[in-house]
């Protein structure tokens, strides 16, 4: 494989790896001189990129596939239930006096209300009276 087919992931996994080995005494797959070396200052790292470039790592990438499998879709049954518009209003008027019914309508709060209830409490937090 050449520099492009690897991502830049599988490049830094593979950089990592053999500077792992390099730093462990792993003899080196590329023949440098002793400028070369002193120029990237015997980093591991720098070295393993350099074979990596230079295509000397005999290492190889396995990207597994998901697996194809062939099912028959089940088909989609859309009900089709035509109704007129008076059906549509009587289901809206039906549903709008369920929820009335069941739920609680909120009214907005009166600042005296608020004030009376904040008044009280504080009062009853004390455990004296209210002057």
């Amino acid at each position: 494989m050449t520099k492009e087919d690897f991502s830049k992931y599988e490049r830094a996994r593979i950089i990592g790896a053999r500077g792992l080995q390099i730093s462990m005494d792993a003899p080196l797959l590329l023949k440098m001189s002793e400028e070369d070396l002193n120029g990237v200052n015997y980093d591991p790292l720098r070295i393993a990129e350099k074979e990596l470039d230079s295509g000397v790592l005999p290492i190889s990438v396995n990207r597994p596939m998901p697996e194809r499998k062939e099912e028959a879709l089940e088909k989609i049954k859309i009900d089709e239930t035509h109704l007129s518009d008076e059906e549509k209003i009587k289901t809206e008027e039906e549903t709008t006096k369920d929820i009335a019914r069941e739920g609680e309508i909120m009214e907005l709060a009166n600042p005296e209300d608020e004030m009376d209830e904040d008044i009280s409490e504080a009062g009853s937090d004390e455990g004296g009276e209210i002057e």
